[in-house]
């Protein structure tokens, strides 16, 4: 099969699926489609080719069910799924979800026992989506989303969390084993190299288990001690003892910044409230290295942006950014989550 005729292929097949209304973007749906082609075309090992079958179909099962949902913000709880009902770590994160999805936001978990089945509990079952896995010893959802709609099961561990972390505005991390260390130092991992969106990311320890503050002093202590993560980089997350104040971390976070958008080179900031110009002077010297030409200024709507019809009603700064400084876009973000409608 030549790459023309998979071209052919693929053109006819978006000829077939598209029709009016649908909106489908042709040339990202051609290069699926012109993979999908050139994957079968390569004659791959038949353990291959179940793999990425599998991941393709999980993925698929995975968007449908999040779709209903796109526009509900949510965080992700990672913890133990050992962690018994009498624990107060279980029951801190009962409160912390109950906390949450009063204020509006979904909870989604891996739908197991522990930490995850606390998460739910507390959130309620309508403000809860769980992505599980399928392991010898967790044979299915808990109690709480079992039979739901807003649940899905998954083989694979990189397709799952994915899913756990692709959809969420925020993160809360309860004290948990190889697999909760895994979730949150890849959550992290995102974070640090701009493979991930800037979110806030938040430990949870209890007030007479100080967990993650020896994780953080590991960090400290031997990574950033020895070059290996820069000194910034502790700031990428935040350490509370309280079920209480987690709620306000999160939507502080999101008290001014709305998101971002990369166009072409650029970083665009939408905010609801631009900072007074002064300000805006301030912030360009503090953060002189996050910008290659030091350049922060506000912006209209991009073309790419209007094209979208993407959040047009707010306001935007422009940033040259240098990728390569993360933890200085979270301190960034932490500054212009200080400016008043005044623009102060």
């Amino acid at each position: 099969m030549t790459p023309s005729s998979i071209d052919a292929l693929a053109e006819a097949a978006l000829d077939g699926i598209e029709s009016p209304g649908t909106n489908i973007d042709r040339r990202v749906a051609r290069s699926l489609l012109t993979e999908a082609l050139g994957l079968l075309a390569d004659h791959p090992h038949p353990l291959d080719l179940k793999i990425a079958t599998n991941a393709l179909k999980e993925m698929r099962e995975a968007y449908e069910m999040f779709t209903p949902y796109r526009d509900r913000r949510k965080v992700t709880i990672f913890g133990s799924a050992r962690t018994g009902a009498d624990d107060p770590v279980y029951q801190q994160t009962v409160r912390v979800a109950a906390e949450l999805a009063a204020r509006g936001w979904m909870v989604v978990t891996g739908a197991g026992p522990g930490i995850m089945q606390a998460g739910m509990e507390g959130a309620g079952r309508e403000a809860s989506i769980g992505v599980s896995i399928r392991l010898p010893f967790e044979t299915g959802a808990n109690p709480v989303i079992a039979g739901d709609a807003k649940y899905v099961s998954m083989k694979y561990f990189f397709t799952r969390k994915l899913m756990l972390i692709k959809e969420s505005a925020g993160f809360i991390c309860l004290p948990g084993g190889f697999g909760t260390l895994d979730e949150t130092f890849e959550l992290l991992t995102l974070t640090q190299t701009g493979k991930g969106l800037p979110v806030p990311i938040v430990l949870l320890d209890t007030p007479d288990d100080p967990y993650w503050e020896a994780v953080d002093a590991f960090i400290r202590e031997h990574l950033v001690a020895r070059a290996m993560v820069d000194a910034d980089d502790v700031g990428l997350y935040r350490i509370r003892h309280d079920a209480e104040g987690v709620a306000e971390e999160l939507e502080r976070f999101y008290s001014n910044f709305d998101s971002i958008r990369f166009v072409g080179d650029r970083l665009i900031i939408r905010l609801h409230h631009l900072p007074s110009p002064a300000r805006l002077d301030d912030l360009r010297r503090e953060f002189s290295d996050l910008s290659r030409g030091g350049t922060i200024e506000a912006v209209e709507p991009t073309a790419a942006e209007v094209a979208d019809g993407d959040r047009l009603a707010l306001e935007r700064l422009s940033v040259d950014y240098d990728t390569r400084h993360a933890a200085g876009l979270r301190r960034l973000i932490d500054r212009l989550n200080t400016v008043t409608e005044t623009g102060v």
